[in-house]
Parts: C-alpha cells; structure tokens; sequence
C-alpha cells in the first residue's frame, strides 16, 4: 500500500516543524469550538494529532487510489458533447473518495462543516493530490472560492453555498480571464447589469481558459460601473449553472488533461454581488489570487515529487556498461541537484503558507474581533506585508523548480522518457501551465519587486540568521548573511538610480537574488534540526553564490544601455 504522506519524509518533517500553535489557537478561538462542535479540537496538541491523521488518510487515497488512475484520466480525459461536460468516471471516483474522507471543505469553518484547518495543512494535501494527478488538484484545489465568499459574501450566502463546498455537493470555478486581455484583468469588458425595478444583476459577455468552467457555483468578475474602462469599475459576483450560461466548447491542451478548460458564454445569467460593489479587483480578485499563488506553488511542488521519484527509480533500475546509470556521476549529480531545488522550494512554501495563516488570522479578528489590541493590529499589518511578497516569490519559485526538475527527469530517462510509455513525459507537460497560470513568473516578479524594495523579509531574515547556528552552519549561515549585504547594496543602488525602465529590467534578478538569501537560511535552520539536511543546505548555499553573484554584477553594472541592446537583439 503507497500513502504520499508518510512515504514522504520531507513532508513529514515540515509537519513536525512548523509552528502552528498560534495560528491554530487564532482559527479555533482559544479551543471554545470544542464547547459547540464535536469535530473541533481541545487543545493543541489535539489538532496537531487531527492535522497528522487527516494527511495520512489523504495520503493513502492519493496513493493507492488516485496515482493509480493517473494515466488513463490523462489519455482519455473529460468528454464534451451537446454544451455539456462530462468528467472521466476515474475523476469521479477520485472526487468521490476525497469527499468521503471529509476533505472538500478544509479550511472551512466548523459551522459549515468544514475542518477548520490552516492554509499550510491544505496546502500539503494539495501537494499530494498533485502528486498523484496534478489535473485532479485543479478541482480539489478550488476550495479557494469558498473561502473566497466565506471571507467577502454575506451571511446568507454563506449559509447557502459553504455547507454545500463542505459536504462536496458543490464545486467552482473563478471566472476571470477573457479573450484578448489575458492577466489584464482591469480590461475586463464582461458586464453587470442590474434590473432597476427587482434589483436582480445580470451578467454578459464571454470568459476564457476557465479551469473547471462546468463547475456548479461561479465568481465572475464583471464591470458593474457604466463607462469605466479600468479596475475600479469591476465588482465580483456569484452565479450559478443555468441554461443561459453556456459553455462553448474545452480547449484542448498541452497537459492537465484530467480538468476541463472551457469556454463560457453569459446571456443575461443571473447572479448576486459578493462584497462591495467596485471592489472586485482591486480587494477580491487579489485575496483570490494570493491563495491561488500558493495552491499552483502546491501543485508544482506535487509535480516535482513525482517527477523526481519516477526519475530516481530509473536510474537505479536503467543498467547501462553493467552497472545501473545512479552511479554515474552526470547522473547522481543531476539527481541530488533535482532533490536540492525539491526541498528548497517545500522550505519557502511552508514558510509562506506559515505567513500566509497569520495573515490570514490576525485580519479576522482585527476586522471582526472586539476591541484588536495594539499589538494584534500591528501584527496584522506586518503578515499582510510580508505575505505580499513571499506569495509571488514562493510561486515564482516552485513553479519555475517543477519545470526543470520535470525536463531533467526525462533527460534522465533518455529516449524512453519522450514515449507516452512512461510517467516522465506527462508531468513534463503537467508542470508547463505551473509558472504561466495565476499569473506567469514575469507578472510574480512585478508582484515581489516592491516587497524587495522596501525590505519587507528583513526582519524574518535576522531572526533566522540570528538561530544558534555552530560549525559549517555557522560558516554557510555567514556566506548567507554576506550575500545579504551585497544585496542590500544592490537594493539601495536601484533605487537611487530613479530609472523606472532599469528598475524593471533589474527586478528579476533582484528578487531572485533575495530567494537565494531567505531559502538558504530557512534550509540552515532546518539542517540545525536534522543533521541529515545539512548535506541540502550546503549543496543550495554553494550553488547560489556564483548565481547570486552573476546577477549582483548584472545589476550593478548600471549600464542602462542594456534595455537598448535587449530590443536591439530582438530586432536584429
């Protein structure tokens, strides 16, 4: 029998270690669930143990079950046919086994029958579901949009749409891109109308790649406001299957062959405002999209995982020259280079869903508690801040990791590796959507840039390098904290140019330079904990410093007749 969960010990251990005392505390309102609910925790140490089992029992779906079905989900996929689709029977089955096991309304509150459990717990299902089928976590990872209207919805749409995310008996779609405008999401042109004598909205227009489009319960953003053309006009808005929304037709795509992708046509499909009117883009679409952030960031993660599995056991199987290919050094050390970005990328994800749940938290009880202390608004404000940069930089991170490690694992395989034969070949085309959907790299980097900036990790960084580090950790910890310097350096010389083009230029390599210092440290503070990881912080800390240092020199050249070289090259 194959679990995902404890065949991991990776996974295991950032369970063990991450901290969520505080944020468990903050999501079960001191334990006086456990007065109300029966499913609610005591203590602690009561949820830890129901975090642990849960994963367990999701682990062993997604192994025994859901892997299994994998392949055959991808060769035949859903079926459309008369406007409706249809998913494979095997994806039924998996969404039926998820939905039995009680995991279709994680982060949901008890009162709508959901587990109450932390981003950072989900996010390790969703790692694991993809893993085993990474299309399948594009339907098991829209849990997002019930959060979504249990954060911004009112109370009776609440009451009428989360018991039904929880129990599985609805699913969702976030409707927001259209054709031509992509991620220029403020071009939005759908309209939402409003009959003046019932008050009932109305929605028209058309919708593109939309994941899971046949969903029964939908966000749109729509323009609600005559006559504006940008994101102060948009306000978001639920609706429903019905006959007048029409999905035209699913595309047909690269990978993730097991979700249906479709296109949506609205004639006057009714629907309801979620939240403020105008506040559509500019406050729900973003909440939206930092949780969608961390759920691709999840699912590359999952594809990495099996990538690197399938790839470790042929080379150890693969004999070549009477002797199987891991112990050739080309192939050993590609190998070990796969397991490093791996775990490096887990790190930043686990500490940005950390983050992300305190976030999370502490804006719930400064907007809905009684009486916020001082210090609870100011620990809002500072969670808020450096969520807003470790999103774009984990997702940047995982996704651009998942698709190397996917490319080395088929190099890997050789030949074999490029036939539909093997495993290899379809998380190579799993992993492609990863850094482009919910925003691409480029649009991460515009996203972390300001973050980088204003030095928004810097107070998380010193108490990192401030751990009781000893002997080579102590000395990687000090090659760490010296390329910080330089990249404090580097910050404040881009700034002080006051050149917005070489700002823009530079801000890839400046955020990626700062990845390189925030996730060696969280490597040498997991090392300090498990002398077995010291081996993975060492490799990651050496190899960053010539990279570090190659985008540093990049940056500090301050030639700014780069951007005129960069579109010379282009025209040449």
């Amino acid at each position: 029998m194959a679990n995902f969960f404890k065949d991991n010990p990776d996974l295991v251990f950032t369970l063990e270690n991450l901290d969520l005392e505080e944020v468990t505390n903050l999501r079960e309102h001191g334990y006086r669930y456990a007065e109300e609910y029966d499913n609610a925790p005591v203590n602690y140490a009561d949820a830890a143990d129901n975090f642990r089992r849960v994963l367990e029992v999701v682990g062993e779906i997604c192994g025994d079950r859901i892997e299994p079905r994998s392949r055959t989900v991808d060769a035949e996929g859903p079926h459309f046919a008369d406007g409706k689709v249809t998913y494979h029977p095997l994806t039924v089955k998996n969404l039926e086994d998820l939905t039995r096991a009680g995991v279709m309304g994680v982060m949901l509150g008890h009162k709508y029958g959901g587990l109450n459990f932390p981003v950072s717990v989900y996010t390790m299902m969703t790692e694991m579901v993809s893993r085993a089928d990474a299309s399948l976590q594009n339907i098991f990872g829209l849990q997002d949009i019930a959060e979504t209207i249990n954060f911004f919805g009112s109370e009776e749409q609440k009451d009428k749409y989360l018991p039904g995310f929880a129990s599985g008996e609805f699913d969702g779609s976030m409707d927001l891109t259209e054709p031509d405008f992509g991620s220029d999401l403020q071009s939005v042109r759908l309209r939402a109308w409003q009959d003046e004598k019932t008050g009932q909205w109305y929605l028209n227009g058309m919708k593109r790649f939309i994941t899971n489009g046949c969903a029964k319960v939908h966000l749109v953003l729509a323009r609600s406001e005559e006559g504006t053309s940008d994101g102060r006009g948009l306000s978001m808005f639920i609706c429903e299957a019905c006959p007048q929304l029409v999905v035209r037709r699913i595309e047909n795509k690269l990978g993730i062959h097991g979700v249906a992708t479709t296109e949506l046509q609205y004639n006057d499909v009714p629907a309801q405002l979620c939240g403020k009117r105008r506040f559509g883009l500019i406050k729900y679409v973003m909440s939206l999209m930092n949780g969608a952030r961390v759920a691709i960031s999840g699912q590359a993660v999952g594809i990495a995982e099996a990538a690197y599995r399938e790839a470790r056991k042929y080379a150890a199987e693969r004999m070549q020259f009477k002797k199987s290919i891991d112990q050739f050094p080309a192939i050993y050390d590609m190998l070990s280079s796969m397991k490093v970005k791996l775990t490096a990328a887990r790190a930043l994800l686990y500490e940005t869903t950390r983050v992300v749940d305190l976030r999370n938290a502490y804006t719930h009880l400064v907007e809905t508690g009684e009486n916020p202390t001082a210090e609870q608004r100011a620990l809002q404000k500072y969670y808020v801040k450096v969520a807003a940069v470790l999103t774009p930089m984990c997702k940047a991170l995982a996704t651009e990791m998942a698709n190397q490690v996917a490319y080395d694992a088929i190099q890997i395989h050789g030949g074999t590796g490029f036939m539909k034969d093997f495993n290899a070949e379809r998380f190579y085309r799993d992993a492609r959507i990863t850094n482009i959907y919910e925003g691409t790299t480029q649009l991460q980097i515009v996203a972390a840039i300001g973050g980088v900036i204003q030095r928004d990790n810097d107070q998380r960084i010193a108490e990192l390098a401030k751990l009781d580090f000893t002997g080579k950790l102590a000395r990687l910890r000090d090659q760490v904290m010296a390329l910080h310097e330089r990249q404090l350096e580097a910050v404040k010389f881009v700034a002080e140019k006051k050149d917005p083009a070489y700002h823009d230029l530079m801000a890839r390599s400046l955020v990626e330079m700062e990845t390189f210092i925030f996730v060696g440290l969280l490597l040498l503070r997991d090392a300090q904990k498990c002398e077995e990881r010291a081996a993975i912080a060492e490799r990651y800390v050496l190899d960053s410093v010539p990279e570090f240092e190659k985008r540093f020199m990049r940056v500090m050249s301050g030639d700014v007749t780069l951007i005129d070289n960069n579109r010379d090259i282009i025209d040449y």
